[in-house]
């Protein structure tokens, strides 16, 4: 059943070891690096029963209430109702939060996935990736996801030099695995479970290896740490840094001090097959929550933009609008990627209907590449003194505070407070610590540039260019001997199936 945020706070006072500037943390829902975020969680929980929103937030199963974001996508009507409950979240709040479990979960859809792979494994793991899907739906847990590992020098293999420095399983007992090295992973802190799994690696030609690992994690299990990164939170007053503030979303080492993995949270192990298909089909279904927020952050542009272009009166300037039409083309452009995917879904391997692989894909790329381009045209419209104006303590001082309101007053509808405050929200959004970090975690958060375009080349439709090229040109079948008969416009094909249609 879902839970409260009361309930999801009480999760968290479970004795767990965490560590902000070396300091152990006694109470996560109390540490103002921590409290913000996990407000907003516990909000989202709220949400679930609040009159409101309960039926965005939440639907009706066998007489229970069930996450929407933890329910199986079996048809494209599930896809637009993720969508609409993730939007009704980040507009609930006013910003933007990544890491709430609706971009992590859909990992675990596509182990469901590959239960033909697991079998070859062993049996057991595919039932246990079916239980905890099910148990995910039942208990409602904060779900996040542990990739990324210290790597130490990656000439050498892991067991050329300290071997802690990728995950590994060190011995198997007859409860479970044990297991030590180190993830880094946002909300982890402050999560219930991880989806722990290899990162992107080179298994050569072996067949097994105790590195190819993938779990679920219990993050109040013994032996675990948790080293997080100095937070923005506090550093400076709402005032300022608006965002910085309520937003931050604290990135963890997690230290795996040969902790007990019991074997019914074991997903897979020791066969690297397994390992190689998780790593090549993660993001099958968790980028669409990933990317959708890059949506909602170029509204958040958009809208500092063209307050501060209408404010200062330079709006209807051609070149001004010019700039704006980027920004917008760039948001509809994620907008087009998403809800055509979603239009022309895919059947997976294990039933789910999946976003069409190629567009999310290549939407992907497209909202990650050019978000920095996104982001210094909306500092250019926003304009220099973004970078420039005094702190809100200054606009409220007795002796600085009059010579502020007379400078910063454009006229009777955009006094100096409402301009102040909107010249700082631009900040903390464009430029501020916060505003970097956001930046380089869009990049890099789901893979590296160069793995987003190595799934957008597994996904693509190679085939149909290749036959309307072959056609064009007047080849020979001998450089084409495997052309289809017919159009291989797989978009087409499954419109047409989804649709009832018969070409």
């Amino acid at each position: 059943m879902i839970r409260t945020g009361a309930q999801y706070r009480d999760s968290l006072r479970d004795g767990r070891h965490v560590y902000v500037s070396g300091e152990r943390v006694r109470d996560v829902t109390k540490h103002p690096t921590f409290k913000p975020l996990i407000d907003i969680r516990a909000r989202f929980y709220d949400m679930q029963h609040d009159a409101a929103t309960r039926d965005i937030m939440s639907y009706e199963d066998d007489g229970k209430r069930n996450a929407i974001i933890a329910k199986l996508p079996y048809s494209q009507g599930d896809w637009w109702d993720k969508r609409r409950a993730t939007d009704t979240l980040l507009e609930e709040v006013g910003g933007i939060v990544t890491r709430v479990g609706d971009e992590t979960l859909g990992e675990m859809w596509s182990l469901f996935d590959g239960q033909d792979v697991l079998n070859e494994v062993d049996p057991q793991f595919s039932a246990n990736i079916r239980n905890h899907i099910a148990k995910v739906l039942q208990a409602d847990p904060f779900h996040v996801s542990a990739n990324t590992d210290p790597k130490g020098d990656r000439s050498k293999a892991p067991q050329d030099q300290d071997p802690d420095m990728l995950l590994h399983v060190v011995k198997e007992t007859d409860a479970g695995i044990i297991v030590r090295g180190a993830k880094y992973e946002t909300a982890a802190a402050y999560a219930n479970q991880a989806f722990t799994k290899p990162t992107i690696a080179n298994w050569a030609n072996n067949a097994l290896s105790d590195y190819a690992v993938g779990f679920i994690c219990d993050l109040s299990s013994p032996n675990l740490k948790f080293i997080c990164r100095t937070g923005f939170a506090g550093r400076a007053s709402d005032d300022d840094y608006p965002l910085s503030n309520r937003f931050d979303e604290v990135d963890t080492l997690v230290i795996f001090d040969n902790v007990l993995i019991p074997w019914e949270n074991v997903l897979f192990y020791r066969h690297t097959k397994a390992a190689t298909y998780i790593r090549s089909t993660l993001h099958r279904y968790s980028a669409f929550a990933f990317i959708q927020r890059n949506i909602k952050l170029a509204d958040l542009m958009i809208g500092a933009a063209l307050f501060n272009a209408r404010q200062t009166g330079v709006e209807r300037q051609q070149a001004v609008q010019e700039k704006l039409a980027q920004l917008a083309v760039y948001r509809e452009s994620i907008n087009a990627h998403l809800t055509a995917s979603i239009a022309l879904a895919e059947r997976s391997p294990g039933g789910l209907m999946m976003p069409n692989q190629s567009l999310l894909y290549t939407g992907r790329v497209l909202a990650c590449s050019q978000l920095h381009e996104m982001m210094h045209i909306a500092r250019e419209l926003c304009g220099g003194q973004i970078c420039v104006t005094p702190d809100g303590a200054s606009f409220a001082s007795a002796e600085t505070g009059p010579w502020l309101e007379k400078f910063y007053t454009i006229n009777e509808n955009w006094v100096s407070g409402d301009r102040r405050k909107l010249l700082a929200f631009a900040r903390d959004l464009l430029n501020s610590d916060y505003a970097g970090h956001r930046l380089t975690f869009q990049l890099f958060a789901q893979s590296p540039p160069y793995a987003h375009l190595g799934a957008v080349y597994r996904t693509f439709d190679w085939e149909g260019s290749l036959a309307f090229a072959h056609k064009a040109a007047g080849l020979s079948d001998k450089v084409f001997p495997n052309k289809p008969r017919k159009s291989s416009d797989k978009a087409y094909q499954q419109w047409a199936s989804l649709n009832g249609q018969v070409r």
